[in-house]
């Protein structure tokens, strides 16, 4: 290789060299200098905010933050008026546009007294340094905020002309603090009695309600079977023969059912009541869960299913498991009837439950005649029946008591439903070990 061409290599190598690192000195001083300027932004100890030419603001330092109680983001693009009193920001708003139009800098509250609204209301004195500066055609005014709170304040006590009128002050000003602690305390308890008013007010209107709908029903409920069991007493006896035996048999059945309804009436009453009073406790002993369920379905297909109509039982999983019998077959027994009131006399009712190893899961589904969305969002409200039920007998209690039983269970319900399509509610209960 010529000797030139070596020392032009050699040459654009040197050159090369002295530019990368010349390039990254000045690029570690800039990002220097950047820091250092960011460091004197966040840790000044005095207030800094900077807007734009409209008055808005653009950035504030930590101390500015803290001086006025806001965050970064509530400040963000505000007008600096929202750190101003009421009564100095329209006089504010025209200096601020003077300024921006001869922009200079300068001190503001020589002689007179400034002030700033912190975000909680309160007012505190300030001194105030004006700047500016650009980028580009774009000019931002930097203000520069001190409290003078405490200067202020010793300002204030110099001025005392002697001890006496201090501890005057400060026993009128301890006597002020008493006596708006006592204030306090008693707006705190009216405040507190209005709460409590307001609450039993409430709780009486519910109760009235629950009073005037409980009448309604239970005059409506008591009426019919007692109604039936006093006419078929009186027709009974008007058949003394012994070829009348099958028109006796039909009343003493008709007296029957309104007697069994009436027991069932009864017993959501004493139901709600014990849950009420906090009178059911929970136990739990080991059950053949597909032999107690399977049980209540025959029984309830003996004592109430109507004519045609069938309960189809399914099992799968655990046989055994812990259980409060009492509960669930109150339970069941509330969801099968239901299902058997609200079916046709042809109709099936299916019973399915699933006990896996966390939960067992009681499905009751029935043909029957739906329950509309609107419905379905009151369902488990007390004396709630749903508005396509109310030619068909019944309290309104049962899918209450059966949701109060789950509260104490940690069990919960799902229901599906859709009009003159049948019903499916399903039962979830955790299972315990």
């Amino acid at each position: 290789m010529p000797i030139n061409l070596v020392i032009l290599f050699l040459l654009v190598l040197v050159i090369g060299v002295f530019a990368y690192y010349f390039f990254r000195v000045s690029a570690v001083k800039e990002n220097y200098e950047l820091e250092q300027f960011k460091a004197l932004f966040e840790f000044a100890t005095e207030g800094i905010i900077i807007a734009n030419k409209e008055g808005r603001i653009v950035l504030a330092n930590p101390k500015a933050l803290q001086q006025f109680g806001y965050t970064a983001h509530e400040l963000a693009n505000k007008e600096i008026e929202i750190l101003i009193p009421q009564k100095s920001k329209h006089k504010h708003v025209h200096d601020r546009e003077v300024f921006t139009q001869k922009p200079s800098h300068r001190s503001m509250g020589a002689m007179r007294d400034l002030f700033a609204l912190r975000k909680d209301g309160t007012v505190f004195p300030v001194e105030v340094s004006l700047s500016h500066y650009k980028i580009g055609e774009t000019l931002f005014v930097i203000a520069f905020v001190i409290d003078i709170t405490i200067r202020k304040q010793n300002e204030k006590e110099l001025q005392a002309k002697s001890a006496t009128i201090r501890e005057m002050n400060v026993s009128l000003e301890t006597k002020v603090q008493q006596r708006t602690m006592i204030l306090r305390e008693t707006l705190t308890e009216l405040e507190k009695s209005k709460e409590e008013l307001a609450s039993a007010l409430e709780s009486e209107k519910e109760v009235n309600s629950l009073k005037t709908r409980f009448i309604s029903m239970a005059s409506h409920e008591f009426r019919t079977p007692l109604s039936s069991i006093l006419s078929s007493a009186t027709l009974i006896s008007k058949y003394p023969k012994e070829e009348d035996f099958e028109k006796r048999e039909k009343h003493v059945k008709r007296i029957k059912d309104s007697v069994k309804n009436l027991t069932d009436i009864l017993e959501d009453f004493l139901s709600i009541g014990k849950l009420e009073d906090g009178r059911i406790s929970l136990r739990y002993e080991e059950t053949n869960i597909r032999e107690f369920i399977e049980t209540i379905c025959n029984e309830k297909q003996e004592d109430l299913a109507k004519e045609n109509q069938k309960i189809v039982f399914q099992f799968e999983g655990n046989e055994w498991a812990l259980c409060d019998k009492y509960i669930l077959r109150n339970m069941m027994i509330n969801l099968i009837s239901n299902a058997i009131k609200f079916s046709p006399l042809d109709g099936t009712i299916e019973v399915s439950i699933a006990s896996g190893a966390q939960e067992i899961i009681l499905c009751v589904k029935d043909q029957g005649i739906g329950i509309s969305k609107e419905d379905q969002e009151h369902l488990f409200e007390r004396f709630f029946r749903g508005q396509n039920a109310s030619n068909i007998q019944g309290t309104g209690l049962g899918l209450h008591i059966v949701s109060r039983y789950l509260n104490l269970l940690n069990g919960t319900i799902d229901v599906q439903s859709e009009i003159e399509k049948g019903t499916t509610f399903c039962v979830h209960l955790p299972q315990r070990h």
